[in-house]
Parts: structure tokens; C-alpha cells; sequence
């Protein structure tokens, strides 16, 4: 596997205090990808949206419940995938591709999520389903599905670490994750730590907007200047994004 680009800690603070939503708005500044691609679609839900946003790198993994593994463990596979880990930086997302269509039972539980908390995971995504809700919301562990199944059937993690398709678009081990009760996003790890530093200043831009509105003053101009105002700070911000890009 080729080296991570990783960001700073100061750097991973600052996503943390920020939506999923705004970084995907300054993404677009730096025009690396189209907008319409690099975050999950609405099949992935995020399990507990009241809890702050999930930043870390992408360990991935392939799935399967519907057939048996050529050993008898309930959790065939999980042993190898720990083992692993230590080939991703912390914080660490795992990221799941349930291969069963549909998913016939759930990707993770308690013990799974204990298991990933322990070793250095911050979250959870996966394509299918999972289980034992209230006790992994317990221990303080995010995680984004496409919905619940009560059973584990015949649980096991097939290939570590391979690019996996969650939620529309392919997730690649190492790539950094963002995500809150509106979704996952990408981060391209060449960008993310100036990303990250741009958020804060974005979000001051549309407080011009947002604070003229709160006032709740029915006046057409005011309401222009102030969107006038946004679009500069927000053009300005883009030059820089821009500059970044071209070094």
C-alpha cells in the first residue's frame, strides 16, 4: 500500500468542529472533483445524528452473511482485519461493502464496535445493515448504515483493506472520511489539511447572509448587500483554495 497523506492533529480538531455540509461547500473551492461526486448517497444514514462529526482514515473491508465461512466462527474474519489496522493511521473509519444484495443481516454490533473503539476506530460505515444500536450509541461510536437488521446470520470479513463502493461512490483505504447527521463525504488527503483551515472563514461568510436574515428585516437591499458581501468573501476564499492548488 503507498503512503498516507495524513493532516496534522491541530488539523483534525478543526474538521471536528465543523458540519459535513460546510466542508463539502469548501471542497468545491479547490475544483479538484465535479460537485456531484465524492460523498455518499442517501442509502447511508447516519445511526445517531446527535452526535458530533466522525473525521478519520478509511481502514475498508468486503462483507458477507448469507453463506456460511469456511470456518465455524461467528465472526470469521475479524481477527485478520485487526491485525491490519496498524497499515492505517488513527483516527481510523472502518468502512464496509456488504456484497450481499440485499443485505441479509447485520454488519456489526456491540461486540464488533467494542472490538474497532478499542483498536483505534472512531466510526463505522457500512453498505448494509447493523444491530445492537442501543449499546453501541453506549460506548460513544458513530456509525452509518443503510438500515437494522436483529440477526448477525452468518457474519464475515472477506478482503482488508481493497477499495470498497459504499453509498454510490468508492472509498479507498487511507482516504480521509467526514460525517454527520447529513451524511459522509470524502476529503482528497491533498487538500484536507488547507480544508480544514478554511472552514471556520467559509462559514463566516454566510454569517453576512445569515445574521441579516436572523434580524428579521423584510429590506430587499439590505438583503442583497449582504449576499453581495458572502459571494466576495467566498470568491476570495476560492482564489486562495485555487493558489493552493497550483503551489
Amino acid at each position: 500500500m503507498e503512503s498516507i497523506q495524513t493532516i496534522s492533529s491541530e488539523e483534525l480538531e478543526l474538521l471536528k468542529q465543523v458540519d459535513t455540509p460546510t466542508v463539502c461547500n469548501v471542497i468545491e473551492l479547490f475544483e479538484v472533483r465535479p460537485r456531484n461526486t465524492g460523498y455518499m448517497d442517501g442509502r447511508i444514514k447516519s445511526g445517531f445524528p446527535e452526535m458530533p462529526p466522525m473525521v478519520g482514515y478509511a481502514t475498508t473491508a468486503t462483507y458477507r452473511s448469507n453463506a456460511a465461512p469456511r470456518g465455524g466462527d461467528v465472526y470469521a474474519g475479524l481477527e485478520g482485519q485487526v491485525a491490519k489496522f496498524d497499515s492505517i493511521p488513527e483516527p481510523r473509519v472502518v468502512v464496509f461493502q456488504d456484497i450481499d444484495h440485499p443485505p441479509v443481516s447485520a454488519t456489526f454490533g456491540e461486540v464488533m464496535c467494542t472490538t474497532y473503539k478499542t483498536f483505534g476506530c472512531v466510526g463505522l460505515i457500512t453498505s448494509g445493515a447493523g444491530r445492537d444500536l442501543e449499546q453501541v450509541h453506549a460506548i460513544d461510536f458513530p456509525v452509518f448504515t443503510s438500515g437494522t437488521i436483529c440477526a448477525h446470520g452468518y457474519c464475515h470479513v472477506i478482503d482488508v483493506n481493497v477499495p470498497v463502493h459504499v453509498g454510490g461512490i468508492t472509498v479507498y483505504p487511507g482516504e480521509l472520511l467526514h460525517g454527520d447527521a447529513n451524511g459522509v463525504t470524502t476529503i482528497p488527503n491533498d487538500i484536507a489539511g488547507e480544508v480544514a483551515r478554511l472552514c471556520a472563514e467559509f462559514m463566516d461568510a454566510e454569517s453576512y447572509v445569515l445574521d441579516f436574515l436572523k434580524a428579521g428585516e423584510q429590506d430587499l437591499k439590505g438583503w442583497e448587500e449582504a449576499r453581495a458581501k458572502c459571494s466576495q468573501k467566498i470568491a476570495e476564499l476560492r482564489e486562495r483554495a485555487l493558489k493552493f492548488i497550483s503551489g
